[in-house]
């Protein structure tokens, strides 16, 4: 199953609604999208910073991740940035395959 790092930035509004039902809250929220799409959160941490929210999760599909973040930015309380994470086993599988590629101007 894909797996990928989510990195989360609160709008205005989206803080004053962790405020209000608090983190466990937000936990039981993504749960409910992630496992409702076939998926599993595998780590949900609160973050200074850049990032108010990191998660890494699994899902079926990239459709499925598109699906999530889509939903996600519509409702104006969060941006996110999705990151697909791989194995070494998929790098080294990547790094074995012959890429035919000519760079610009060569």
């Amino acid at each position: 199953m894909p797996k990928f790092l989510i990195q989360s930035t609160y709008t205005t509004e989206g803080t004053k609604g962790l405020l209000n039902e608090g983190a466990s809250g937000r936990r039981a929220a993504v749960d409910q999208v992630v496992t409702g799409l076939g998926g599993t959160v595998e780590g949900m941490y609160f973050a200074f910073g850049e990032d108010d929210l990191v998660l890494i999760v699994d899902v079926p599909d990239p459709a499925s991740m598109a699906a999530i973040s889509l939903t996600a930015k519509a409702s104006g309380a969060v941006h996110t940035r999705a990151t697909p994470l791989l194995t070494l086993e998929e790098i080294d599988e990547a790094a074995h395959r012959q890429v035919p590629y000519r760079a610009p101007g060569a």
